[in-house]
């Protein structure tokens, strides 16, 4: 099973040779083994890859992920192939959303991520606002008619960061979440696209300019292991893009198992997806201790 997550952050040329990842540089040869790689990120402008090494990462469901001159996520190369039966996943995927069983199990990823931020608070020794969150955990609704989210998310910032924080300004802590946010969105995204479901196509968001509703659905429980990593000061601005990657490889719980929260966040997908095509009642979550 792939494992790595490759980062290059410096000029050089990417090449394909005989099922290997190839990097060359001035003075400098690295190779890796294409089966071994999970994600690749280019983290520099300055970067030469051929197409060759794009459609060989392409075959093997490797994410690439291009920064901008900024090193912020820019785009990311989705393959068309991994998946054969699309038309049928898409079919699939137009009866579940017209179907009110999305609406349960909106409510269940809702609760999962309420839960996730009530914990974050209580991290920090917010117990007044940590009890606050779990009575909007047991007001949920099916499809959050009453958007619970929105009103747990305010109280939520609003005790993490304090009361002039606001999620969309231009600061250091929105680079940071919104960094870490896309790259969860961004191993979801690959594993929706693998399967063979649009990403565009979501239960809950609907945005018509956003490419990845079903994505943003999906990732709702998972913010607040990101919200963690900056509330605890486990990134500043040398360090944040590196430690993110490596949050894919931390250890995680999903069904009674630990593994890697990438390869976890490959379960979950499949499930969720599964079980919103079959209405199963049971929705499993990935934990991790804080």
């Amino acid at each position: 099973m792939a494992f790595r997550n490759v980062i290059i952050n410096e000029r050089c040329k990417l090449e394909y040779s005989m099922n290997y990842f190839v990097c060359r540089k001035a003075n400098e040869e690295k190779k890796i083994l294409i089966d071994e790689i999970k994600l690749v990120m280019i983290n520099s402008t300055q970067v030469a890859i051929t197409s060759s090494l794009v459609s060989e990462l392409s075959k093997k469901k490797v994410k690439i992920i291009f920064c901008d001159e900024l090193h912020n996520p820019e785009c990311e190369v989705v393959s068309y192939q991994n998946n054969f039966y699309s038309y049928r996943r898409i079919k699939e995927q137009i009866e579940i959303v017209n179907d009110k069983f999305k609406d349960y199990v909106w409510k269940k990823i809702v609760c999962e991520k309420i839960i996730n931020q009530a914990n974050n608070l209580k991290v920090l020794g917010k117990k007044e606002l940590y009890n606050q969150l779990l009575g909007y955990y047991n007001d949920v609704t099916e499809g959050d008619s009453t958007n619970r989210e929105g009103h747990s998310a305010k109280v939520y910032f609003n005790g993490l960061f304090g009361l002039d924080f606001n999620r969309r300004e231009d600061n250091k802590i929105n680079k940071y979440l919104n960094y870490g946010y896309s790259i969860l969105l961004s191993s979801i995204n690959r594993e929706i696209k693998s399967y063979g479901y649009l990403t565009e196509l979501g239960i809950h968001h609907i945005g018509e300019s956003n490419n990845f509703n079903l994505s943003c659905d999906f990732i709702e429980p998972l913010r607040p292991l990101v919200d963690y990593y900056v509330i605890t000061n486990k990134v500043n601005d040398e360090n944040f893009k590196t430690v993110f990657i490596e949050m894919l490889t931390i250890n995680v719980t999903y069904k009674g198992k630990e593994l890697f929260l990438d390869n976890a966040i490959h379960l979950y997908i499949l499930d969720l997806l599964e079980a919103l095509k079959e209405k199963q009642e049971k929705v499993n979550f990935i934990s991790y201790e804080l």
